[in-house]
């Protein structure tokens, strides 16, 4: 660091103008992690370097005010941005807007924290009570503040999702479900802002809150799906398709199960296994084999080796009996009878999964895909 200042004096100017920027990202990473440093020296570094590339003041005063947020300053972390939120260097400053109104949005942040603690505060008093009304007027002004503060970011395209919360949540409190829709809807599907999977879980959660009707819920979910087909929610939609009276959702929800436990992280989800064991075999005996074969044909390669080998049947059995017999059902109605796995766990002799193992047994007999009597 001591070196690199030489920089500062260099006689190309390039080097020079990138100079101030490397310095405060090294100094401040040097003064978060040095066993000797404290606030009042961040302060102090954060300060001087503010007035050095007029280009950086609000970039750093921004870092600034989460590091003392961090420090749980927070008063001193809103002074910090109300004086970066009336920054202003000629023509320079309309080039930063977006910075200003990160700033601002930060700083409705904070407000809505305050907001926040007042909201649990006025939920342990008593409507009738002179202090439950100073106390809402006082929520009523912090939520003006904030929601002045959050709309300007939230309409420029970005990844705006605490600022979006919170917005969202003080316009429901309000009795803003227009409002609350309209935030969440354009956030979800306004085609100038990335792709954001969040966006639609917040507003799949809203709809859900709202009880909106089952097409809508699935609407939402079906983009999801697309974007993050692992995602937890992937189980919900299924049960949604599932109670469907449309047939392509009932094909659809087939394909979600598949889709869910093609990823490693889900390999272990007992209830999507278990949904996935139901789904097929009622698929099969409502007679859409194809269906079953247009899912299978693309993983008939990997799927084996990828869930159901030996191995896996045996740490299976070893971690979680019901599980095992789940994906047990599932490789026997895709691989018969001779499918390793199924082999491992129909012959264990155990006394409470018997009568399960017995079933399972009974179900691949009559309903697996590599029947040919089926």
């Amino acid at each position: 660091m001591h070196s690199y200042f030489q920089i500062l004096e260099d006689s190309d100017s390039n080097k020079r103008q990138i100079a101030p920027e490397i310095i405060w990202r090294l100094g401040s990473e040097i003064l978060y992690y040095h066993p000797k440093s404290n606030v009042e020296t961040f302060n102090t570094f954060a300060d001087r370097m503010k007035n050095i590339g007029v280009m950086n003041y609000l970039k750093i005063s921004l870092q600034h005010a989460l590091y003392l947020l961090h420090h749980g300053m927070l008063e001193d972390a809103n002074r910090n941005l109300s004086q970066a939120e009336t920054w202003r260097y000629g023509e320079k400053s309309s080039s930063q807007e977006v910075l200003i109104n990160l700033i601002q949005a930060y700083k409705g942040l904070l407000q809505y924290y305050i907001w926040s603690k007042k909201k649990m505060e006025l939920s342990q008093l008593d409507e009738d009570d002179y202090a439950y009304n100073t106390a809402s007027q006082n929520m009523l002004n912090h939520s003006w503040k904030t929601s002045i503060n959050l709309c300007a970011l939230i309409q420029i395209p970005g990844v705006w999702d605490p600022f979006v919360k919170s917005y969202v949540e003080m316009l429901e409190f309000y009795g803003d479900q227009d409002g609350a829709r309209e935030v969440l809807t354009n956030y979800a599907y306004d085609e100038k802002f990335p792709s954001n999977p969040n966006a639609h879980i917040y507003l799949y959660n809203f709809l859900k809150r709202e009880k909106a009707p089952r097409e809508k819920l699935i609407s939402v979910l079906k983009i999801l799906y697309q974007i993050v087909p692992s995602h937890k929610l992937m189980l919900e939609f299924h049960r949604l398709l599932r109670k469907s009276e449309n047939e392509e959702h009932h094909k659809l929800g087939l394909e979600v199960l598949f889709g869910v436990l093609d990823f490693a992280g889900c390999t272990k989800n007992i209830t999507a296994w278990k949904y996935l064991a139901k789904y097929l075999r009622q698929t099969l005996m409502g007679s859409h084999l194809a269906w079953v074969q247009e899912e299978w044909n693309s993983r008939k390669n990997w799927w084996p080796s990828f869930h159901f080998s030996y191995f896996r049947a045996k740490s299976d059995w070893k971690e979680d009996k019901a599980l095992a017999c789940e994906k047990a059902l599932v490789a026997g109605l895709l691989l018969g009878k001779d499918c390793r796995y199924f082999r491992n766990i129909s012959k264990q002799d155990h006394q409470v999964l018997k009568k399960k193992i017995k079933q399972m047994k009974k179900s691949v007999k009559k309903y697996s895909i590599v029947n040919p009597g089926l």
